[in-house]
């Protein structure tokens, strides 16, 4: 076995695809599953479910997923941890990012970041804010980036930068044509919601409470972009950030609509665990995360 088969069998947990994986580590679909075959034989468990349909990782393939991370942040800190030395910025960094911030807001950084440190393996993984901390917390990722970010046992926070929240509708909506809303003019109009435990869905609930107003909840999503589908095919109204619209905007085939008052920022954090030593690829990224627009 070497460290290889450890990123292998990550890539194939991450992907769910024998053939993603294999090309992504420039190898055939046959020889990650020889690979992933005889680590089963090594160690006398199933590691995976092999469906047709239907792809699971077993709870020993688990505890294998959580050790393969461990080793693999291990080695490659290796080299982070060398180039600290000689303030190097080279290695790998890795990103864990909520939906939003990754798909709409967080492209720019990472493109220049890439033009500046070419030398860095710079890795973007997806998650629910919940899953950010968590993998901060326990060194299975750098650095992460969250909306409302809360101070958190085993990590700390920094600032990032701050995003604008509105109104979204269709076209043809009742409210389409208006050019600013207070909360009370949404007042009973019919919404497309985030799920209840996401920090965004907290904090508009918080100013629907602070406003006295109610809205008329259609159905919740867990990520942005099926809320804004969601808006579209129920005629319905939601509040996202705005940047997250833009191409939707451009296009025309939705309507941004600005909130009036004083709730309309949502606020962006770097989350980073504590007492971790920055990399130079770290401190370099974090720095570019603080730049304005």
């Amino acid at each position: 076995m070497n460290i290889g088969t450890f990123q292998i069998f990550c890539d194939l947990v991450e992907t769910t695809s024998f053939s993603e994986a294999g090309e992504r580590n420039g190898i055939s679909q046959s020889a990650v599953s020889q690979q992933i075959g005889a680590l089963e034989k090594q160690y006398g468990v199933v590691l995976i479910e092999r469906g047709r349909k239907n792809f699971a990782v077993t709870p020993e393939g688990d505890v294998f997923l959580k050790a393969a991370r461990r080793i693999l942040d291990s080695y490659y800190g290796i080299g982070n941890d060398l180039g600290a030395m000689r303030d190097i910025v080279a290695g790998k960094l890795t990103i864990a990012t909520v939906y939003s911030i990754g798909f709409h807001e967080l492209p720019p950084y990472l493109e220049k970041f890439r033009e500046r440190f070419p030398d860095v393996d710079l890795q973007v993984q997806y998650r629910r804010a919940n899953q950010v901390y968590a993998d901060v917390s326990e060194n299975l990722t750098d650095l992460g980036l969250v909306a409302y970010p809360q101070e958190k046992k085993g990590v700390e926070i920094d600032p990032a930068w701050k995003d604008k929240l509105v109104v979204i509708c269709p076209p043809s909506h009742a409210l389409a044509k208006k050019k600013s809303l207070s909360l009370s003019d949404i007042d009973g109009q019919r919404f497309i919601s985030f799920e209840p435990d996401l920090p965004t869905r907290k904090a508009i609930d918080g100013m629907f409470t602070h406003a006295g107003i109610r809205v008329k909840e259609v159905v919740e999503f867990d990520n942005i972009e099926t809320v804004k589908r969601g808006v579209l095919i129920e005629n319905a109204i939601s509040i996202v950030p705005s940047e997250s619209v833009k191409s939707e905007i451009e296009g025309g085939t939705l309507v941004q609509i600005p909130i009036d008052g004083k709730f309309i920022w949502r606020p962006l954090g770097i989350v980073r665990r504590r007492a971790r030593a920055i990399t130079p690829a770290m401190r370099e990224m974090i720095q570019i995360l603080q730049e304005k627009k």
